[in-house]
């Protein structure tokens, strides 16, 4: 089995991690402007006159990573919590610097995190954790009083950014879930169909003959006894078929049969479906070949040999003539079907079964037409077309 691609390496980091990094790799920004090049300001941490002494400001910055490393170890499992934890601890590194506004450097890590938010949280909980960001930003300005240059401002446009692709992220993953689902309910639809359609072909020419011979046994059981013993045996070899075929499609559905399964009905079964319906209902099934026999692909093997079984099923059980006659034609690029019958012209019975639909699901599924009806002349008509692939012609 090939092994499956890698992802980039942007995608293989964990998003606790990414927030992580940028939260530290800006926490280094304030020691190089407050510790390495401490004359420039009045205040660094070894400088013990300002309202936190030394041991204060350090504890608080432990405190701080404590709470960045916390936050972004559960960023994944317990996202709100951690979300909070990582705007906590930007908030007590500007405490521990004694700085009155965030740098905006140093709320990358928040950005990122509310992104992640946005990005996995339904909106009723990622709107809160953007308002409370905003909150934070908007006490800070109003505990400074100075407006003029405020930095918040740009957090906060950052802040409805980060909130934005999350967002976005967010609903195209949710559209995509919705396609999912759509084109599995679409795929167990069509299964479902498919599986109606082979149980249907596979039961119904059988059991119209089962009935039919049934029907006459019961008739010449006293008058004709060896004719109705030779119509029950007739019901006996069709029932037990039947049943060997149902057995083999429930096996292939469950997956659990150990026996092989027959290989899929197709063209080369006509003359053998002929022959039987010949014996059996004493309607006289001929079959006509015209142009060069070739293999044809599966599906459409499949479907023309379903569509002449329904069709001289239908004419056995509705038509009330004896004959019925099967042409099949090898065209360039298609294969034509002609079923007709010169019977009452209700060949497909009433239209309310589920033989015609069938068959007009399968051409369908095949981009092929087909047509059914009462002929002009007498009888019923069943023509069908089934393009052949360029590939397999």
């Amino acid at each position: 089995m090939p092994a499956s691609p890698r992802l980039p390496l942007v995608k293989r980091i964990p998003p606790g991690l990414w927030a992580a990094l940028a939260w530290f790799a800006a926490a280094v920004a304030p020691i190089v402007e407050y510790v390495v090049l401490p004359s420039r300001h009045e205040y660094s941490l070894s400088y013990p006159s300002n309202g936190l002494g030394s041991f204060q400001a350090r504890a608080l910055l432990v405190l701080a990573a404590a709470l960045a490393l916390a936050g972004s170890a559960l960023l994944r499992r317990s996202t709100m919590a951690a979300y909070v934890l990582v705007v906590a601890a930007t908030v007590v590194s500007t405490l521990a610097w004694r700085q009155d506004g965030i740098p905006p450097i140093q709320f990358l890590a928040t950005d990122f995190a509310l992104c992640y938010v946005a990005a996995t949280r339904p909106r009723r909980g990622s709107l809160p954790a953007a308002a409370g960001t905003l909150g934070v930003l908007a006490g800070y300005l109003i505990m400074r009083g100075d407006v003029g240059s405020a930095p918040e401002a740009y957090l906060a446009l950052t802040v409805v950014i980060a909130w934005l692709i999350g967002n976005s992220v967010s609903q195209a993953r949710a559209h995509t879930r919705q396609l999912h689902d759509q084109a599995a309910a679409q795929a167990v639809t069509a299964e479902r169909l498919r599986i109606a359609r082979e149980m249907h072909d596979t039961v119904a020419h059988s059991i119209g003959i089962i009935a039919l011979q049934a029907g006459a046994a019961v008739r010449v059981a006293e008058t004709q006894p060896a004719r109705a013993r030779e119509a029950m045996r007739t019901v006996e070899k069709t029932g037990r078929d039947t049943l060997s075929g149902l057995q083999h499609l429930l096996g292939a559905l469950r997956e659990t049969d150990p026996a092989p399964l027959r290989p899929a009905a197709g063209l080369a079964d006509v003359e053998r479906l002929a022959s039987t319906t010949t014996v059996s209902s004493h309607v006289h099934v001929q079959v006509r070949w015209k142009g060069t026999r070739r293999p044809l692909p599966t599906d459409i093997d499949l479907a023309a040999f379903r569509i002449i079984q329904e069709s001289v099923t239908n004419t056995v059980r509705h038509s009330g003539t004896d004959s019925c006659q099967v042409s099949i034609d090898y065209r360039a690029g298609e294969i034509a079907i002609e079923i007709r019958d010169h019977g009452n012209g209700t060949g497909a019975g009433d239209g309310t079964g589920y033989g015609l639909a069938g068959m007009r699901e399968r051409v369908a599924l095949l981009h092929g037409d087909l047509t059914a009806g009462p002929h002009p002349a007498a009888g019923f008509l069943v023509t069908a077309r089934l393009p052949i692939p360029a590939e397999a012609g």
